[in-house]
């Protein structure tokens, strides 16, 4: 049964489905980590696999950047092809003096700009939150390798460049967000509506306050290390 945006049959999907923004980032995930892998989706060119991790089948499927983007994949994901469990793996700008490029940031809660979680509760405020048991899952794994990410709440933005004269890292440091990103909050809303879990964690590739960015390089060796935690916490 495919949907406007997954060309996949019943049952292509694994139930735990990773969601990184970037389609060929699926495609390395589905290529480095996983064995008996099958392409299940490739409709505009997001791509979706299926494999086998730890003997455990799982998916990987590009999600788009932005809340839109994401709550189009996650919502046909869980509605239509039975999935209960979305980890984003992704990237994002830290805005706190304590976190460096190359740490892992696992998302408890997500604020954004975007109006989508107002509009999900009649124009109430929507507590965006991470499943706990995923939470757990990742943070018990990061723990027995001796990694520390940083835990709490991020941003979901919808501007990737902020306009001119924008205050937004500002107040948002003050009031304890970790790093921007662009998509947990709607992931996070699309789980609630539909009683799936989520999380999202995501390696700072930005140092927004102190001006540093990763090289590619730097990306995939870091990527690397969230991706291997999040499979072996899934699985």
């Amino acid at each position: 049964m495919s949907t406007p945006h997954l060309q996949a049959d019943p049952g292509d999907y694994a139930d735990t489905v990773l969601m990184p923004g970037d389609p060929l980032r699926a495609r390395y995930i589905a290529e480095t980590y996983l064995t008996d892998v099958t392409l299940v989706n490739e409709v505009r060119n997001m791509l979706g696999f299926t494999g086998s991790y730890n003997g455990r089948p799982v998916s990987v499927q590009g999600s788009g950047m932005g809340i839109p983007s994401i709550q189009i994949y996650a919502t046909e994901l869980i509605k239509d092809f039975g999935v209960s469990r979305i980890v984003r793996v992704g990237s994002c700008g830290a805005i706190q003096d304590h976190i460096d490029l190359g740490d892992i940031v696992v998302a408890i809660s997500a604020g954004t700009d975007s109006p989508v979680n107002r509009r999900r509760l009649g124009d109430r405020d929507f507590p965006a939150t991470a499943d706990y048991d995923l939470l757990r899952a990742v943070t018990d794994e990061a723990d027995r390798r001796g990694l520390r990410p940083k835990v709490g709440s991020v941003f979901s933005a919808d501007f990737f460049y902020e306009p001119e004269g924008s205050d937004t890292f500002a107040v948002l440091e003050r009031y304890g967000f970790l790093a921007v990103e662009m998509e947990a909050a709607g992931l996070y809303g699309v789980a609630a509506e539909y009683g799936a879990a989520a999380l999202t964690v995501a390696t700072v590739s930005d140092q927004i306050k102190r001006g540093e960015h990763m090289s590619p390089e730097e990306r995939q060796t870091s990527f690397d290390d969230m991706i291997s935690l999040v499979l072996d916490a899934v699985t």
